[in-house]
């Protein structure tokens, strides 16, 4: 039996973004005020619809210049998961596709597109507010997301400038993981993992006391065995 358009419902596609970075020592995402309905006035990730000539990588990267002003080529991007319950979007029937991004510290952003603002808001405030459509749990999954991956992965030196101590790194998974970590057992499985960090022969006083090494990411892609959260805890 030939395909007939017409016979099935229509379905639009909308990209999401859970953009994270750290500010004043807590994990902030980006989120935007919207500026029409639905929900006008509430704050949402941002995102929108997929244009019919762009796929959703562009249209991520587009969305997120245009309603933040923030630019996803200074981000690690990926794809996160698809969301597509019947009444998500009171409009229509809308599938989005989710974005992970991850970024040291980033600029204030300047809301633009149908956003009335945008702004950086930590984690712990917006999973205890209302957002928009299900971003909610589009948020809680991209925040387990990005723990699960450090465990893995070396993706925490994502969040550091391109020089830093191991305290630094050790101070983006506290706040990532929300957990105090033992500084020993930390800087031991980091620097003995082949490929986690590479030195750079130079050395900072910035925190006080003795000179601490600098380092910046190594090639390493997986952790193995895994750097849990519990057992670096003291």
């Amino acid at each position: 039996m030939p395909y007939e358009p017409k016979d099935h419902p229509a379905v639009a596609v909308t990209v999401d973004l859970v953009a994270l970075t750290i500010r004043d020592d807590e994990l902030c995402a980006l989120v935007v005020r919207r500026g029409e309905e639905p929900f006008a006035g509430w704050w949402a990730l941002p995102g929108g619809f997929v244009r019919p000539d762009e796929d959703l990588d562009e249209a991520a990267a587009r969305e997120l210049q245009e309603e933040t002003g923030v630019s996803a080529a200074r981000l690690h991007l990926e794809q996160l998961a698809s969301y597509g319950a019947p009444q998500r979007d009171p409009r229509m029937r809308v599938i989005t596709v989710a974005y992970l991004g991850l970024a040291p510290d980033l600029p204030r952003p300047a809301a633009g597109g149908d956003a009335a603002g945008a702004r950086w808001a930590p984690v712990s405030e917006l999973m205890m507010s209302r957002l928009a459509f299900d971003h909610q749990h589009i948020l809680a999954d991209g925040v387990e997301r990005a723990r699960a991956k450090l465990e893995y992965t070396p993706l925490a030196t994502t969040f550091c400038p391109d020089e830093f101590t191991v305290a630094d790194l050790r101070r983006i998974y506290e706040i990532v993981w929300g957990t105090k970590l033992d500084s020993r057992n930390f800087h031991r499985k980091v620097t003995g993992t082949a490929g986690f960090l590479e030195a750079t022969g130079r050395t900072t006083t910035r925190d006080g006391g003795r000179p601490a090494q600098l380092y910046r990411p190594g090639n390493l892609r997986l952790l193995h065995p895994p750097m849990t959260r519990a057992s670096n805890s003291p």
